[in-house]
């Protein structure tokens, strides 16, 4: 083999690395947002965040990774449990959730920004558990309360007269509500336009309202969603806007959602046109900037958490039918979202004589960092000394993305199933393997009798494509883009062939020009190449530039440290 395979199950065998690893045992499953690699030595001390969005946005990454990996795996079950609890805890009044009395927490107060975590949260227990009376309770009490908070616009009293607000139409008075206090204006996050920031639970909300028939939940969505396309005015007519990457983006996936839900077709324009919009300012890859026009393009790094959003916003494009985005999706996840996790900490500077204790750690920080993912990459690096070079939130829809996409990677309707994403998986229905980007082949093992089966085909793949079944040229009926074989017994083999070979191309970020190098959906080199870390070193035949385990598979507890399999590359 010469080049590196996709293979989502050990990115999240890693991530489930760092959770474990950098959750906090002595402050009941507390995790650590803020992480030092660059320091020496390196260390990890809580803030107030990580018990405000991060115990949702974990509880979530955990939910995913049992999905992928099973759900007795590790400490999957603990974690799961942990974040559980400390979700269900610590809530107050109008149904907020709000986060404990630590040394390090200063004015205390709920965040409606971090609240678009908590109810995601809560949506899932009650997904995997619709007897969970408990999250029941603080997900109902938790949208009615915000529902009884906002602002209802009515009527706009103008020069020219007043003119009645058609349909309902939310904002909240402000970002933060105090535990003591409630809304005080002079007190703000200044983290970005209010109504952006506070938007984000617009997606949660719609989905409660599929989860849970609430009427509530359902009225608030659409309040919410008339104001930000109106008088928000944070979007000009043709979607474009100037702002958070991370909140619009996700935004744009609750406008999807909202409008297949209730078969609205503008709220579909709308978050299509803000989806596109913000894939006019990435790379073909998957690179995303964290804001849109806010400073020079050059100047601007990759959240992980906007990853996330933009395979939302596909998987969401893709429900309301618009099957080109799978193409997005996939290369997207197979690139830069991969690239962004965090696979060697050769760098990282330990001491385990100084002791772990108010709120810090140090010990083992470089087998426990291995599996987290950056919040600021460019697309050839991730710089060591930024801040956030690991960030807490995306460690948290890191998975939450591989786990959208680990659904999506062979879907079944009606008994047909199609083949969509190219990683290793297998059910007790089928297996699925490839050899990219070494060879254009994708084949599937079916383990029941299917009336059809197939695989989506790609533009990258070209028009020379073949079907085999248990190694014949099949009799293949292509539909929707899929090409199928039908009638299939227990034990079939179908393959996909299809030639595949380098292709150069050049993408531009700001000033700055990249060559890159593909094998279908595959980066397989990028050109300059960056430091500290450098992204897409996926030729095999090349040496390394800097030291790296070539798999890392989780055994346990973090603080025992990951098993390397395989060589190390030898050092420069």
């Amino acid at each position: 083999m010469r080049y590196e395979q996709y293979d989502l199950k050990q990115d999240a065998e890693r991530v489930l690395n760092y959770i474990d690893g950098m959750t906090d045992r002595a402050y009941d499953y507390l995790p650590f947002w803020l992480v030092s690699p660059h320091k020496k030595p390196a260390e990890a001390e809580h803030c107030r965040v990580d018990d405000a969005e991060l115990v949702g946005s974990w509880y979530e990454a955990v939910d995913s990774l049992r999905d992928i990996l099973g759900e007795e795996t590790g400490e999957i079950p603990a974690l799961a449990d942990g974040f559980r609890r400390r979700v269900l805890s610590s809530w107050g009044e109008h149904g907020l959730r709000f986060h404990e009395k630590y040394p390090w927490t200063h004015t205390m107060h709920s965040s409606f920004h971090e609240m678009g975590y908590i109810l995601p949260a809560l949506n899932r227990m009650i997904r995997r558990d619709p007897q969970d009376a408990e999250a029941e309770k603080r997900a109902s009490e938790l949208v009615r309360g915000m529902r009884s908070l906002v602002i209802e616009r009515k009527v706009r009293t103008f020069w020219s007269g007043d003119t009645l607000v058609d349909g309902p139409q939310y904002e909240f008075p402000n970002d933060v509500y105090l535990q003591e206090g409630g809304f005080d204006l002079s007190r703000f996050t200044g983290r970005g336009d209010q109504p952006i920031r506070n938007g984000v639970v617009l997606h949660a909300l719609v989905d409660r309202y599929v989860l849970a028939g609430d009427e509530v939940a359902l009225d608030l969505a659409k309040g919410l969603a008339k104001n930000l396309l109106t008088t928000a005015h944070y979007f000009n007519y043709k979607f474009e806007y100037f702002g958070h990457v991370h909140s619009t983006a996700w935004i744009a996936a609750g406008l999807l959602y909202l409008g297949r839900v209730t078969e609205t077709e503008s709220y579909i324009k709308a978050g299509k046109s803000i989806y596109d919009y913000t894939r006019s300012l990435s790379t073909d890859f998957g690179w995303v900037p964290e804001y849109a026009q806010w400073k020079p393009m050059e100047q601007e790094h990759c959240e992980t958490c906007c990853i996330k959003d933009m395979i939302l916003c596909c998987e969401e494009l893709i429900a309301c039918g618009y099957d080109s985005y799978w193409d997005d999706l996939n290369r997207y996840a197979r690139n830069q979202l991969s690239e962004n996790q965090i696979k060697y900490t050769g760098y990282v500077v330990c001491d385990n004589t100084l002791p772990d204790g108010e709120g810090k750690t140090y010990r083992d920080l470089d087998k426990r960092l291995i599996g987290g993912y950056t919040g600021g990459s460019e697309p050839n690096s991730i710089s060591l000394e930024r801040f956030r070079s690991i960030a807490g939130c995306c460690v948290g829809t890191g998975p939450i993305a591989l786990g959208i996409i680990w659904k999506n990677v062979v879907t079944e309707q009606d008994g047909v199933l199609t083949v969509n994403v190219h990683t290793a998986k297998e059910t007790d229905t089928y297996r699925l393997a490839h050899r990219m980007p070494d060879e254009g082949e994708i084949t599937l093992e079916l383990k029941k009798p299917t009336s059809r089966a197939g695989f989506r085909l790609y533009p990258w793949m070209g028009e020379d494509v073949t079907l085999l079944c248990n190694g014949e040229k099949a009799t293949a009926v292509c539909e929707n883009g899929v090409l199928y074989a039908e009638g299939l017994a227990a034990g079939d083999v179908l393959t996909l062939v299809f030639p595949i070979e380098t292709v150069e191309k050049k993408e531009t970020v700001g000033a700055n020009e990249y060559t890159v190098f593909w094998r279908g959906a595959d980066v397989v080199d990028l050109l300059p190449r960056g430091d500290h870390i450098r992204l897409y070193q996926r030729d095999l035949r090349l040496p390394k530039y800097y030291p790296r385990p070539e798999d890392v598979r989780y055994t346990g507890r973090a603080d025992k440290g990951p098993t390397q399999l395989g060589a190390v590359a030898a050092k420069k």
